[in-house]
Formats: structure tokens, sequence, C-alpha cells
């Protein structure tokens, strides 16, 4: 089984932005040097979330300071991407990596919420996905891009960067199992040990479909990798672990809403109410009853570990170690154990 990391980049209030990107590149060296296999950064924007809106910029620096750790965005929102921009952003920066660059699409959270915050319309979201997503398709392995749709219209565009990796980097895809499958990429989701065989069945069934057409417009990962995100937090004993990732747990949930000035008209929100099964939605005692959470000594970890590696039928663990106001060094230890007392037993 392979181990990655999952990171928001949250903002902390106690500490400079600066200093927040010095020692977040820090704790990726850590990984690097520790034997995880690929760290993942998220997008989204005007709130505390994330301060990597444009993860290509963050992840350029994350290249040079890693030797074998593969990288990439969890998700780039296609809807609010410039297609072209976004090809000659991939090519570069895999190129800086010397080919470690993992390509992550979606749609973004909330049915378009962000695009429609951009002036967007929302009903555009997926359309504008599906067409960033054939122009990025035909752009990284063609030499000339030509594309016509609703939103974009390319002729004969040089593609002079070209990736590192041929044809391309491998592709991700976060959320829906079936949809996964469908475009060919890696997938990664939310779930309990319990959820992940039914959730791992429907995205091979998926895969297998899309690998016997062979459609040349999806991007095929050769072995495809699978499994759930969770947030971890160790400490030398269960009281400490728990104490600490219930108070953090709350500032991570807290950092989702997108804050507006006094008497301003609220932002437009997601189609549908947001409900306890969203992002940092559920309460604590909830998230660790479900397994986004699992925080305790390293026993206990390495025992949900252990469970998840005979029994959800995956072969990814996506773990996050900073999150919420969980502080610089809190996570490196956290992450420290992780590698040292748990992966080893675990990792090919």
């Amino acid at each position: 089984m392979k181990f990655g990391i999952f990171d928001h980049l949250e903002r902390r209030r106690d500490v400079p932005v600066d200093q927040q990107y010095r020692d977040r590149l820090d704790l990726v060296s850590q990984a690097d040097q520790s034997g995880f296999y690929c760290y993942h950064v998220a997008e989204h924007h005007h709130s505390p979330l994330c301060l990597a809106p444009n993860q290509s910029v963050f992840l350029a620096a994350v290249a040079q300071r890693t030797e074998h750790l593969l990288f990439g965005p969890l998700v780039y929102v296609l809807p609010l991407r410039e297609p072209v921009r976004l090809i000659e952003e991939i090519c570069m920066v895999d190129n800086l990596s010397n080919g470690r660059f993992q390509i992550g699409i979606g749609r973004g959270t909330g049915g378009g919420q962000e695009f429609a915050m951009w002036g967007g319309n929302p009903e555009e979201n997926d359309r504008r996905f599906e067409e960033t997503f054939q122009i990025l398709m035909k752009g990284l392995t063609n030499d000339f891009l030509s594309f016509e749709g609703q939103h974009f219209t390319l002729r004969d565009l040089w593609m002079e960067l070209k990736p590192k990796q041929k044809p391309h980097p491998p592709f991700w895809y976060a959320g829906n199992p079936v949809h996964a499958g469908e475009f060919g990429c890696n997938f990664v989701c939310f779930g309990s040990v319990a959820d992940m065989p039914e959730a791992a069945s429907r995205y091979l069934e998926s895969w297998h479909k899309q690998d016997a057409e062979n459609d040349p417009t999806l991007p095929h990962v050769e072995k495809p990798l699978y499994g759930a995100r969770t947030m971890v937090y160790l400490a030398d004993t269960d009281k400490e672990a728990i104490e600490r990732a219930k108070s953090a747990y709350a500032v991570y949930s807290s950092n989702y809403e997108k804050p507006i000035p006094p008497g301003a008209i609220p932002q437009p929100r997601p189609a549908g109410p947001r409900n306890i099964y969203s992002p940092g939605a559920a309460d604590f005692d909830t998230a660790r009853e479900w397994e986004r959470v699992i925080a305790g000594s390293p026993d206990t970890v390495s025992e949900y570990v252990e469970r998840y590696y005979s029994d959800s039928t995956c072969n990814y663990l996506l773990t996050s170690f900073q999150w919420g106001d969980i502080n610089h060094e809190e996570a490196s230890t956290s992450m420290q154990l992780f590698a040292s007392e748990i992966m080893p037993r675990f990792s090919d």
C-alpha cells in the first residue's frame, strides 16, 4: 500500500503568511525524506481554508525542495481555469520536478459556488469542466491545439512546452468513484474502512470499462491507485491526541466559511442545503465515528491502518497532518511518528 498526504494549506492567524509557506515547504521536505508517495494540494478561494489558490506556484517551490516525492493539485478546479495557461503551467512544473507532477481535476465544490462568486453562471459549470478537460488532453498530447466549443475557440496553437512525462502526467479525481473510473484517473474520497470496499468496487468496475474501450481522449492511468482520505493526529497518548485534535477540528470546520464584510449580501451558496456529509460540517465526534479524523497514540493509529490495509480493499491511504490550528512543530512530530512507527509495516 502507498501513503500520500493531502493538504488544504490553511491560514493560521498566529504566524505570518511568508513563514507559513516556509514551514510547509519544510514539512513537505520531511515527507519526501520519510517515504511518502505523493503530496496533494487543494484549491479554494476567498477563505482561510487555502493559502495556495494557485497550486502551480506553490508546487513549483515544492519541486525544488524534494527529490522523490510525487505531487500535484487535488484538484485543479477546471471551470475556474483558462485552459491554455493551465497546460503551460503543468508542463513547466512537470519539467521543474523532472517528471513528478500529478494532475488532479474536478468541478469544484458546491455545484459551481466559486465560479458563481467570480460572476459566472453556475449552470455552465459542468460544461466548462468538460471543455477545459478536453482542451487539456489535446494540448498535452498534440503539437498544435485546435478546439471549438461553447465557451472556448482555439485555432492552431503551437504547443511549445511539453510535459516531461509522456504522453502526460497521471490524472487524479476526487469524490465520485464512477466519474473517476470513467475518466481513467486515480481516485480518492472520504470514507470509513467499512465504506471503502463498495466505493473501490464501483471505481474499478468503471475504470476497467473505460480501459477496455481505450478511448484515446482519456488519461488511462496504467496501474490505478484508489483509497480514502483521513485527517491524522498522533501524540504519546490517546487522551492527548484526542483533546488536541478536537480543538484543531473546530478551527478546520470554521475555515470553510467565506468571510464577507459587515452588511454585505452573502455570496452565492451551493445548490441545496449544506448538510452533515459536507466536508467540515460534521461535529468532531461524528467525524471520528466516520473515520474522517484518526487521533491517538501510535498504537491506536496503527490499529486503524491495520484495518484499512486488511479490509478496505484499497491500495492508497491519503493522510492529512496539518489542519485547523495544528502548528508546524505538532504536525512535524505527528508525521514523524506515523512515518517511523506505522508506515514501515504496510508500505510497499
